[in-house]
């Protein structure tokens, strides 16, 4: 990625979804967020994003009482579970990223299609289903630029990860009218070359399922970024039932400034997937009927 040249003059402008903002501030005091660095400006908000929740077990009577190690090994367990089911869709993804004028007006636009597909030796990829485009004013990407997005994980808090992080109980909040306990997280250790999850967690108080996550993915060197010369860093992310039963994540948004060249240019990123399919498997061969003996 390199960029363009830059033709209007310097304005610092950045927004986040409302109560990410809230948390951030009451309940991350150590957490960067930059958003409170610069005066607030014009950009225009996306369409509003509604997650309709949808049990994927039957309604108890009332909501149990379970102590904070119970809550995070059970919804630890479906994010396993979730995490298998994912590799058994396909689906759309759909990567927006917008530069914004003085204004708050969008002035160009980088759009990106892809999809779940395995190579030769079986390896999961992102593969290229549409041809990009872009109306981008001060920037030029390519869809090799945004391979680092795979380095986030859908589902970072699984059984096999809860012994690498902290988790700290915080209260209770609702997310689209739904009850939701909220948990603070940290990684334990971070390594150079693995990106851990730094930040909140809301839990549906009925199902324990994940309904949203807000924060950063970290390493030894700080900070991570899913296109190393843009500074998305922090991002919301909704989840939605797919096939009745399993929460996909499928709403990710990251408001951010980019400094370029003395000029601050408001920027965000918008990934969204779609078209969730289940993929069809081919039925295992039967096993082969034992030879016909020649003795007698």
């Amino acid at each position: 990625m390199s960029p363009a040249n830059p033709s209007w003059g310097c304005r610092s402008s950045r927004t986040l979804l409302p109560g990410a903002a809230l948390l951030g501030t009451i309940l991350l005091p150590g957490f960067p967020l930059r958003a409170q660095e610069t005066p607030q400006g014009p950009l225009a908000p996306p369409p509003e994003h509604h997650v309709t929740r949808i049990g994927s077990e039957p309604e108890p009577a009332a909501p149990p009482s379970l102590p904070e190690a119970e809550i995070i090994k059970r919804f630890s367990q479906k994010e396993d579970e979730y995490l298998v089911a994912r590799s058994r869709f396909t689906y759309r993804r759909t990567v927006r990223i917008q530069e914004f004028d003085p204004d708050g007006e969008t002035s160009g636009e980088f759009v990106l299609v892809t999809q779940p597909a395995r190579d030769a030796d079986g390896k999961l990829y992102e593969k290229v289903v549409e041809r990009p485009h872009s109306t981008l004013k001060r920037l030029f990407l390519r869809a090799e630029d945004l391979e680092g997005l795979e380095r986030m994980p859908a589902f970072p808090l699984t059984t096999s990860q809860l012994a690498k992080y902290d988790l700290k109980y915080l209260g209770k909040e609702q997310v689209d009218e739904i009850d939701c306990y909220i948990f603070q997280v940290k990684a334990k250790v971070v390594e150079r070359t693995k990106a851990y999850f730094d930040g909140v967690v809301w839990v549906d108080a009925k199902y324990l399922e994940v309904v949203k996550t807000y924060g950063k993915w970290v390493t030894e060197l700080g900070d991570f970024h899913a296109i190393a010369e843009l500074p998305f860093s922090l991002f919301e992310t909704y989840r939605e039932n797919v096939n009745g039963k399993f929460w996909f994540p499928d709403y990710s948004r990251s408001d951010d400034t980019l400094n370029l060249k003395g000029l601050e240019i408001p920027v965000r990123m918008v990934i969204k997937w779609t078209d969730f399919k289940p993929v069809s498997v081919a039925p295992a061969p039967l096993p082969a009927a034992p030879a016909a003996s020649t003795k007698p």
